[in-house]
């Protein structure tokens, strides 16, 4: 596979969305969120996104330069139509607002929809927990997971992300799919031709399947918890719903009409509670006291939600991004349509 560093990716990512229509600092804000979610080893949100970014663009699904409004408004809520922008560019400007109505109001919530895909949501609560805020993020988009102990595709993968302002080498943020895996990460087998583990996904007979293809050929994800304890997972898919799907106005997973994400996001002012430097030093604690007990047989330490993020990040700066020769490959002919070219790797 051939190797980048992440200047590159960002470098020709950006040129890519601006040789389509992009404004420039649209085209570089997208580009560097998809190359910092290949930094942190998700390389489903990665510059993989390109190829279908750009096949929406062609398509009138995302349309650059979009103008986000505000629909509705309070002191501490606010619901904003997207009109179909990036969704980075939504979703950034969506959790700003929500981090500034905290800083007056305590809390701060923003609810949006006409929105595409908005990339990891660890991107955005992250920067409430920069601004010394607790970030909550949740996003529902089209189907794609069977409800527990079914085998009809009905939610979507419910991604929710929480980050906290702590005084840790790294972020402590968790974000995860409520489905067993991410979307993407079956996609990203697709483009390197591997199978995937069993108890990801089913077939369109219900049966599990290793096969990434059986995804899109009439499958589905199986929610959070695989067949043992898939209750929780859709249990937690169904809030996400509500929140994400009904609450924006965004519609829901299962409807034939539904497009992009409806996005919650929240921020919480700490220093509202308590002094910030004290949060942030007992959550620090809290993970250096859970990470120093003892590991289970077979397990060599205990790794905190964030930690792996922050290691990858750190050897993929040092040694760069490995990506799959079929993706480079169907980058490389988007680029040469739109009058680009780039060195080799």
């Amino acid at each position: 596979m051939p190797i980048f560093s992440a200047n590159q990716l960002i470098e020709y990512g950006a040129r890519i969305f601006t040789a389509a229509g992009a404004p420039p600092e649209e085209a570089r804000l997208v580009s560097e969120l998809l190359v910092k979610a290949n930094l942190a080893g998700h390389d489903s949100h990665g510059v993989i996104r390109i190829i279908q970014y750009i096949n929406e663009i062609e398509k009138g699904i995302i349309k650059p330069g979009a103008k986000v409004e505000v629909v509705k408004e309070g002191p501490s809520f606010a619901l904003l139509n997207g009109n179909w922008g990036f969704g980075q560019v939504v979703a950034t400007k969506a959790m700003e607002l929500a981090i500034r109505k905290a800083r007056v109001n305590d809390v701060g919530i923003v609810c949006v929809f006409n929105c595409n895909h908005v990339g990891r949501l660890s991107d955005y609560t992250v920067m409430a927990s920069k601004s010394d805020m607790i970030g909550i993020s949740m996003a529902n988009s089209t189907k794609c997971v069977a409800p527990f102990g079914g085998r009809e595709k009905m939610l979507s993968t419910g991604p929710i992300s929480f980050a906290f302002p702590s005084d840790l080498e790294f972020p402590l943020v968790i974000d995860i799919a409520t489905s067993v895996v991410a979307e993407g990460k079956v996609r990203v087998a697709l483009h390197k031709g591997e199978k995937i583990p069993i108890g990801w996904i089913i077939n369109k007979d219900g049966y599990p399947s290793d096969n990434p293809k059986d995804l899109y050929e009439g499958g589905a994800l199986l929610p959070l918890g695989g067949d043992e304890a898939g209750h929780k997972g859709f249990g937690l898919g169904l809030a996400i719903e509500v929140l994400g799907g009904i609450l924006t106005g965004a519609g829901c997973a299962y409807e034939e009409t539904k497009r992009g994400n409806g996005v919650f996001f929240e921020a919480i002012n700490v220093e509202r509670f308590m002094p910030v430097d004290e949060f942030k030093r007992r959550v620090g604690t809290l993970v250096r006291v859970i990470k120093a007990s003892s590991p289970r047989p077979g397990f060599r330490e205990i790794i905190i939600p964030g930690e792996p993020e922050y290691m990858t990040e750190v050897n993929r700066l040092k040694n760069g991004i490995n990506i799959p020769e079929r993706t480079w490959e169907e980058i490389k002919t988007i680029a040469c349509k739109l009058g680009l070219t780039f060195p080799p790797p």
